[in-house]
């Protein structure tokens, strides 16, 4: 279905995928408070007319149902990882799909969506039940959600034109399961694609901290875009504003 391809970034690991007449949103964080943590770019516009919200990990700033529930209404559908349905299905969307890795399904707009694997830790809470994140990929768009580096990212050497490759996270250090900038540069060397867009940072902040650390706020798309200078010289690598948009084709 490859055609003109319009995303724009949000914010955080929200992306606004607009591919062959299909609008998608992943990982809708739209709220100016998640948690503890309080947003420090603009306010994210809410997004109308969704054929779908592709989620990929249970974790708040990814699963938020505050954000979900000023999306949800008749005619958009939602796909979650498989285990997941429970944390969504009380809310109006019009079906929600649970995937696993392999999974396809067609949504509205005539999108087809593949889920594919991400290795990151994915408990809604400490005592929960682990449910496995996933990354997603439509039109040739690879959206990675939240993952570690991992040598099956080769896998999608010759499937991925645009990369949405997550760069940090939202505060002074990452856990595991994450990608920092250099190790963000060494997945794009992995899977080749032709662009790659940083996200998942420079967005939410512990409250309190960003006075003292703002060069997170600011400085991870650029180390990316150095290293991958550097290690995937082949590919592009576009830095979006959160709100700013790229169009391809």
């Amino acid at each position: 279905m490859t055609s003109a391809r319009r995303l724009s970034w949000l914010g955080h690991a929200t992306v606004l995928i607009e591919v062959g007449g299909a609008r998608l949103l992943t990982d809708p964080a739209l709220r100016g408070q998640l948690l503890h943590l309080r947003r420090q770019s603009a306010p994210a516009a809410v997004p109308d007319e969704l054929d779908a919200v592709l989620i990929s990990h249970v974790h708040h700033d990814h699963l938020d149902r505050g954000s979900l529930r000023l999306l949800a209404r008749a005619g958009t559908e939602i796909v979650v990882p498989v285990g997941a349905k429970a944390l969504v299905a009380d809310l109006d969307f019009a079906s929600v799909h649970e995937v696993q890795v392999g999974d396809t399904v067609t949504l509205g707009g005539g999108a087809v969506v593949r889920a594919v694997a991400a290795w990151h830790p994915s408990r809604r809470h400490p005592r929960a039940p682990e449910i496995p994140a996933l990354g997603y990929v439509v039109d040739r768009v690879w959206f990675a959600g939240d993952t570690d580096l991992h040598d099956d990212m080769a896998a999608l050497r010759g499937q991925v034109d645009v990369a949405l490759l997550p760069v940090w996270g939202w505060g002074t250090t990452l856990g595991p399961g994450h990608l920092d900038p250099g190790r963000a540069a060494e997945a794009a060397a992995l899977v080749k694609p032709r662009t790659a867009i940083p996200i998942h940072w420079g967005t939410y902040f512990p409250l309190g901290l960003a006075r003292r650390h703002p060069a997170l706020l600011h400085e991870p798309p650029q180390q990316f875009k150095a290293a991958a200078a550097t290690v995937a010289p082949d590919t592009e690598v576009v830095v979006l504003e959160p709100g700013a948009t790229w169009t391809d084709g």
